[in-house]
């Protein structure tokens, strides 16, 4: 069973910056596309940061220049470092793991929660 571990939530104050991990087991975390999502209270998921299996990222619009996805491919591990956060970051956040070539390979960690408050 594949599992995707996602820590490093928290409340922290607007301007103030936090690091997510999600540790990857069971699977062949180097040919993974490796995703971030979030989902605030009452809107949908929706993609913040991706890096793919040759390190290229993509980011939307609303987090460049504030957020950086970062892999280590030897401790199966992804990362976001949160910068200048502000309150519209609060919200769930999800890891996701996706395989290119092969749809149905597609996976999700828990969430871990990131509250922006003063």
């Amino acid at each position: 069973q594949v599992q995707l571990v996602e820590s490093g939530g928290g409340l922290v104050q607007p301007g103030g910056s936090l690091r997510l991990s999600c540790a990857a087991s069971r699977l062949t975390f180097s040919v993974y596309d490796m995703n971030w999502y979030r989902q605030a209270p009452g809107k949908e998921r929706e993609l913040v940061a991706g890096i793919t299996r040759a390190a290229i990222t993509n980011y939307s619009d609303s987090v460049k220049g504030r957020f950086t996805i970062s892999r280590d491919n030897a401790k199966n591990t992804v990362y976001l470092q949160m910068n200048s956060l502000n309150v519209e970051d609060t919200a769930v956040y999800y890891c996701n793991a996706h395989h290119v070539a092969f749809a149905s390979l597609d996976f999700w960690g828990q969430g871990t929660q990131v509250t922006v408050s003063s």
